[in-house]
């Protein structure tokens, strides 16, 4: 059995790339960065005696989407990880259209092109939708990735049970992280502002999630305890500390 995972050349895709290995899973690596990709390559295939393919690709590119699904049907992969994205930290007016432009391109088209393409295809499996925390509420000072997350979420929550309805033995799930270790935050433009969970047994926690057939998962317990806050405390009881915790990241 194969299993594809996007964004596989670092931090959350990688780390769920070596679960899946360890469970001897052949593996489809995806990201732009193919010398990332080749030495994951390498190591899972020493450690773990298992196969890996590399396909190098631009998920913010409609053709490119297009392109992975062609090259990757003949593999025939029952698990889809899309976990390629990224974030922009700051005020909304200040940030660059383009750069905003290009995150809705890959956290949402890039993301909903793969899910469309492997539903309509797969006859059984699992899609596993990369969603964050940051989907559950509008996050002023992460404004628009906050609302790709919410897409990502809400679409997968639909999906699944659509098919669950059809009684089709395909599953769509969405992970939600919080913090988590990684480049994120710098790669967004700021720092952690937090000490996360590692990438690590945020990997290990999607995984198990995945062959449990979790709707959503949430990893860790704080992270479960401020989604049951998050759906009683009212908007503007939250935005001074969710504003307060986004400029800490920057400053």
């Amino acid at each position: 059995m194969y299993a594809l995972i996007t964004g596989a050349s670092s931090g959350i895709g990688k780390e769920i790339a070596c679960r899946l290995a360890e469970r001897q899973i052949d593996l489809i690596l995806v990201s732009r960065r193919k010398p990332e990709l080749d030495s994951l390559k390498a190591d899972l295939e020493s450690r773990f005696s298992i196969q890996a393919q590399v396909i190098p690709a631009d998920l913010s590119r409609e053709e490119e989407c297009r392109r992975l699904f062609e090259e990757s049907r003949k593999y025939a992969p029952e698990i889809i990880v899309n976990n390629a994205g990224f974030g922009i930290i700051g005020e909304f007016r200040d940030i660059a259209l383009e750069d905003e432009l290009r995150m809705i391109r890959l956290n949402v088209e890039g993301l909903h092109i793969l899910t469309k393409l492997f539903v309509q295809s797969m006859n059984r499996g699992v899609v596993l939708n990369v969603a964050s925390m940051a989907g559950f509420l509008p996050t002023p000072r992460l404004a628009a990735y906050a609302a790709t997350k919410s897409y990502v979420y809400s679409l997968s929550r639909a999906i699944d049970y659509e098919l669950r309805k059809a009684k089709k033995p395909i599953r769509v799930l969405a992970l939600c992280p919080g913090p988590v270790d990684t480049n994120f935050s710098h790669a967004a433009g700021g720092h952690s502002a937090v000490r996360g969970m590692t990438a690590e047994r945020c990997s290990r926690i999607a995984v198990k999630g995945i062959f449990r057939n979790r709707v959503a998962i949430l990893p860790g317990l704080e992270n479960k305890m401020a989604r049951f806050l998050l759906r009683f405390l009212p908007l503007s009881w939250v935005f001074p500390f969710s504003y307060a915790f986004q400029k800490k990241k920057k400053d």
